[in-house]
């Protein structure tokens, strides 16, 4: 080493990066500790605000301490500055990432909190990280001296070819955003599309949504289909919807005695029966002279969409015992076949030679 050398100066440097890396360690510990008991709360602002408390304490600490030293060792000016920069531009770097973090997880606590558990919308939280981490680069570049100015009109002319380049893309992009705004569909809600796909939605990104079947499959569908296809929402307006089941009585049966039976098993199965709707009234309809039966409609509620197979099976089940033990006969189809023209009965308006 020269002579030149200041030791006083590398010594004094070197225990105050040390003195930093142990004040960053024990933050770090803390904000850990700090991170752990606010996951344990039921408000989620705490748990960002500890993360980001978290993800800052080592790196700014760190940066804080080579800064120090730096000046500790007093290079010339021109060295210091380009220090100066570097430091800079990689804590704008840093705070950056941890903004975009907070940001985005308050994007996605606000949509959990306006749209339920069941939320899971990457696409707001996504383009939320995209926009804080391109203005923190545009930060960055112009602590170390880069002049954006001209960078931002080449992105404006770069970005038109890169949308004609992209236009499936951004057509899906706008498609989620524009279904998410209309509120057509959220997390949560069980559609069908005219195409045969079906499920609860499961998330929506900036490219496709997600829909688990009832089978427990996820399937993947382009946004921009939702905007050319018809759409059923079974939770809108609202979550609980009517449920209608068929069936079918004797033509010597007491239809009054049926229709008391019917509601009151209905009754019956929607208050024990989970999904099913309690105070809903039960509806019992007589609707066609079959050839061997009277039919009816039974109009129950549910709570969702999922809740109708376990309505439909014990409303099934319990109407049947039911019918059983009142004596009311299940009707099969019937049919009477004349072996001759003097087994025939006499039909009005038909004359019999031409009955064969």
């Amino acid at each position: 080493m020269p002579d030149s050398v200041d030791w006083s100066r590398v010594i004094t440097a070197a225990i105050l990066f040390a003195v930093a890396v142990a004040i960053a360690i024990v933050l770090r510990f803390a904000s850990g500790r700090l991170t752990k008991r606010a996951g344990d709360t039921r408000w989620a602002w705490d748990d960002l605000f500890a993360k980001l408390l978290h993800d800052l304490a080592l790196p700014l600490s760190v940066l804080g301490g080579l800064w120090l030293a730096a000046e500790v060792l007093a290079p010339d000016a021109k060295t210091l500055d380009y220090i100066g920069k570097i430091l800079t531009a990689i804590t704008v770097f840093v705070v950056t990432l941890a903004l975009a973090r907070l940001i985005a997880g308050g994007v996605t606590s606000i949509a959990t909190a306006r749209q339920g558990s069941a939320a899971n919308v990457t696409i707001f939280a996504n383009i939320t990280r995209v926009i804080v981490l391109g203005i923190g680069i545009l930060i960055m570049l112009q602590s170390l001296g880069v002049s954006i100015t001209p960078l931002l009109g080449a992105l404006g002319v770069g970005g038109l070819a890169v949308a004609l380049a992209l236009q499936d893309t951004l057509a899906n992009l706008f498609a989620g955003v524009h279904v998410l705004a209309s509120k057509t569909i959220e997390p949560g809600d069980y559609i069908r599309l005219s195409s045969g796909q079906e499920g609860y939605v499961v998330d929506i990104n900036w490219r496709n949504t997600s829909i688990r079947t009832l089978s427990d499959n996820v399937e993947v569908i382009p946004n921009q289909r939702f905007s050319d296809t018809i759409l059923t929402n079974y939770h809108r307006p609202a979550q609980d919807m009517g449920l209608v089941l068929q069936a079918q009585v004797p033509y010597d049966a007491d239809l009054d005695a049926v229709e008391a039976i019917v509601v009151e098993v209905g009754s019956a199965v929607m208050s024990e029966v989970e999904g099913g709707v309690e105070d809903a009234d039960v509806l019992v309809r007589f609707h066609t002279f079959g050839d061997s039966a009277i039919k009816f409609s039974v109009i129950l509620r549910t709570g969702e969409f999922g809740d109708q197979f376990r309505i439909k099976h014990e409303f099934v089940k319990r109407l049947h015992r039911r019918f059983r033990d009142e004596g009311i006969a299940t009707p099969f189809p019937v049919l009477r076949l004349a072996a001759a023209d003097d087994a025939v009965p006499d039909l009005p308006g038909i004359p019999r030679q031409s009955r064969g």
